[in-house]
């Protein structure tokens, strides 16, 4: 009786930590916004990389020396070298690039896509299940994070959606799938913690080097603080945390079923662009938001009934 509770509070926990992350993934945009207004999407992209390595270099030493870790095979490196790679300067470089050529609500409406991607991805390359009520619950949250981005009014741009900048966001998504698959698969034999802190080093040193390579070094004085600040909350918050939290819940849940949690991400950020601009949301919003909660409920209820074989301990 003792295990069933140890394991269904992990299942809980581990669902909290994939909510926690989709609510500060769901920041990003706005940090970056304030970024980008000193300096282009490399030098952005870098320092918010460069401060989430700031954040993770404590918790790595600490837990290197209190904890015993499996030697890394030479296998193991290779996926997680190229985990990073993906899911650090390649999915982020054009996700902001697709970003730059397109608008906010286009953007995030293919974010909004994602679930159903990983639910895919989860079922067709980690052989997990999914029955009829989860891929329901998936399509319906996915269905209300657009719901939410239509609902808002937005201010009239110059420059409307580009399908160059659409189908960059949604590559974007696609790469950081198997980013998500690579690192369940290495946390079978690494803790998270370990992989999140390796992954985020060696793909910082990877962007580094582009990022050098192709657009200089970053702007340092003509920086404003806004800026900093910015740089460095999605940094530590919105990179280093979100990672560590996200990695260690799907170490506890099936990937396919945390998925719903990463609509929290254009939800929140279709709010908080609607209270900077000054947008209102209407009854289409609401409608989405209602979906959002009633997947993200029914997903977490029926976690309970896992099988044992999808839950890595």
């Amino acid at each position: 009786m003792t295990d069933l509770q140890n394991e269904r509070r992990l299942i809980w926990l581990g669902y909290g930590a994939c909510a926690l992350a989709g609510c500060l993934w769901g920041t990003g945009f706005y940090f970056g916004k304030l970024a980008l207004r000193d300096m282009g999407v490399g030098h952005m992209v870098l320092y918010r990389f460069l401060f989430a390595c700031l954040g993770m270099l404590p918790i790595l030493l600490t837990s290197s020396r209190r904890d015993r870790q499996p030697r890394w095979t030479r296998r193991e490196c290779g996926t997680l070298l190229l985990a990073a790679a993906l899911g650090i300067p390649i999915q982020f470089l054009l996700q902001f690039e697709g970003l730059a050529r397109t608008t906010v609500s286009h953007a995030s409406l293919m974010v909004g896509t994602m679930p159903v991607l990983l639910a895919l991805g989860a079922t067709i390359f980690a052989g997990e299940k999914l029955d009829t009520v989860g891929w329901l619950a998936l399509v319906a949250s996915t269905a209300g994070a657009a719901l939410i981005v239509l609902g808002g009014r937005t201010r009239p741009s110059a420059t409307g959606p580009a399908l160059t900048g659409d189908l960059l966001v949604v590559l974007s998504l696609t790469i950081a799938l198997g980013w998500i698959l690579m690192n369940k698969s290495l946390m079978q034999v690494h803790s998270p913690l370990t992989v999140t802190a390796y992954g985020i080093l060696s793909g910082t040193t990877m962007l580094l080097i582009w990022v050098l390579a192709v657009d200089g070094l970053p702007p340092i004085a003509t920086v404003s603080r806004t800026a900093w600040l910015a740089l460095a909350a999605s940094g530590i918050l919105c990179t280093a945390a979100t990672t560590l939290l996200w990695n260690w819940g799907i170490h506890h849940v099936p990937a396919s079923r945390a998925g719903v949690f990463l609509n929290i991400e254009p939800a929140l950020g279709s709010w908080l662009g609607v209270q900077l601009l000054g947008d209102k949301l209407g009854p289409f919003a609401w409608i989405g938001g209602g979906l959002i909660l009633a997947a993200a409920v029914t997903l977490t209820a029926r976690g309970q009934k896992l099988d044992p074989e999808v839950i890595l301990e």
